[in-house]
């Protein structure tokens, strides 16, 4: 439908459905907090992770979002979302910093704008995160643009998945054989 209307201005309302859209939404957001707060919102649900500061008062202390991960939740990743096109390497250097003071395993750095060379030289930097227990591995600091997590939704982020894992019960053997009953 764009394509028909080529050179009109859309503005969209809603949920975006593609990388214009988001953008649209994430540039409104540069006026109105309530948008910004909207883009994060709906970041953070490409990749199914948990908004961190719902109320929207207060400082987020570098928390947008958590995404749990592992057969009891005992992994978490700290997601940073960014909406603008001034994205740099202290930010990733500032994530790495959170996911230390915070104890946690993985932190995701969800940007709107194409990440530079020293960004992800930063972030191969910080090195892998192994599931205890595993010899599963992942990028402890992962970089995932908007486009990423739209066409690859909640597998834009490299977790370690462990499937539960259930013991069977032991099978109970009757000594006794079973006695027919009488009516």
């Amino acid at each position: 439908m764009r394509e028909a209307f080529e050179g009109i201005e859309f503005k969209t309302h809603g949920v975006p459905q593609d990388l214009e859209g988001a953008k649209n939404l994430a540039a409104r957001g540069r006026d109105d907090k309530n948008y910004y707060f909207e883009f994060e919102k709906w970041a953070l649900s490409l990749i199914n992770a948990q908004p961190g500061n719902l109320s929207k008062k207060g400082a987020d202390k570098g928390i947008d979002g958590n995404l749990y991960f592992g057969a009891k939740h005992e992994g978490r990743a700290i997601v940073s979302v960014k909406a603008g096109d001034n994205v740099g390497v202290s930010m990733i250097r500032d994530l790495r910093g959170v996911i230390e003071r915070e104890g946690a395993a993985i932190g995701v750095f969800l940007t709107l704008a194409e990440p530079s060379r020293p960004m992800i030289t930063e972030a191969a930097g910080a090195g892998q995160y192994t599931l205890p227990g595993t010899d599963l591995s992942v990028p402890r600091i992962q970089i995932v643009t908007i486009a990423q997590a739209m066409e690859l939704r909640d597998r834009a982020v490299r977790v370690p998945l462990v499937q539960a894992s259930h013991k069977r019960a032991a099978r109970e053997v009757d000594g006794a054989a079973q006695g027919a009953l009488d009516f």
